[in-house]
């Protein structure tokens, strides 16, 4: 797992090389006054360690950066020190998954394609128990490790509702509404919270209707993360997978491109935003009742 913010290191990295630029000096030349090694600064530069906030403040005095840049550049690389809230939650984040969230955590907009329940972010608290606990039939499980896994989900969601807000647009796909997770209330319960939270201005979901006519894009759950560029640089999207053994990290931009275009492929055929409220509505509705009512029939 990250051992600090990855977007505030790679920000910070690519500020101290642009003023390293400005200036028309090389890795080597700066280094040297400072009787660095040069690998240990391009390292800095590349966002693959961290660095004391001492060592920067030489840098910016090296650079000859006014006082108010300064401060901000200082204080970027505060934030870079420091762990995430997440680092508390790292026994119970295996894989790249520890990684994902850091980069979720720092990222503009999140888009993702989910085709058998609620996408997380989005999860009632009941909700998120009983998926999280239907792994123990085939992973051991604490109840314990459930609950920190379920404090972490519920954590994460406050990206939604925080002051610079995480953008979120979620493909739902029409069974994820119909499927019976945790019993009538606790479903009727999601969709209610499904309702709520796509009434934030932030939040857009779309629901991939059963008989919608469309090119075959079948494809796994996913998650595709882009950034506010920082200092005139646009950084790469991230893409998500998880599977049953596997968690994957992906930047690659041919990948991260590919799944762009599944995305907008699939959003292409989703019902507008006002019919998918509709739907989930209908089916709040049905799991109130004797049973869920067909959403084609919505």
């Amino acid at each position: 797992m990250a051992a600090a913010p990855t977007v505030r290191r790679r920000r910070l990295g690519i500020e101290l090389r642009r003023l390293r630029e400005r200036l028309g000096r090389t890795v080597e030349e700066i280094a040297d006054r400072l009787d660095w090694s040069a690998s240990k600064l391009s390292r800095i530069e590349n966002a693959r360690i961290g660095v004391r906030v001492s060592d920067v403040r030489l840098l910016l005095e090296l650079y000859r950066v006014d006082e108010g840049h300064k401060g901000e550049v200082l204080a970027l690389a505060q934030a870079a020190t420091e762990q995430g809230w997440w680092a508390e939650y790292r026994d119970v984040m295996a894989g790249e998954f520890g990684t994902f969230v850091a980069l979720e955590d720092e990222a503009r907009t999140a888009f993702t394609f989910q085709t058998y329940a609620v996408p997380g972010l989005l999860q009632s608290r009941d909700y998120a128990h009983r998926i999280l606990s239907s792994g123990r039939a085939i992973a051991v499980s604490t109840p314990r490790q459930i609950e920190r896994r379920l404090d972490l989900r519920m954590r994460r969601q406050e990206v939604l509702r925080r002051d610079d807000p995480l953008t979120l647009s979620a493909v739902v796909d029409e069974s994820v509404l119909l499927r019976a997770i945790g019993g009538r209330d606790v479903m009727r319960a999601q969709m209610l919270a499904l309702l709520e939270a796509a009434a934030l201005p932030n939040v857009r979901v779309h629901v991939l209707p059963l008989d919608a006519e469309r090119e075959p894009v079948f494809a796994d759950d996913f998650t595709l993360l882009d950034f506010a560029p920082a200092y005139d640089v646009t950084f790469p999207d991230v893409v998500y997978l998880e599977n049953l053994s596997t968690t994957a990290v992906l930047q690659r931009d041919d990948v991260t491109h590919m799944y762009r275009l599944c995305w907008e492929s699939l959003r292409s055929v989703c019902l507008s935003e006002d019919e998918s409220l509709r739907r989930i509505s209908r089916a709040a509705e049905g799991w109130g009742a004797s049973g869920p009512e067909s959403c084609a029939d919505a």
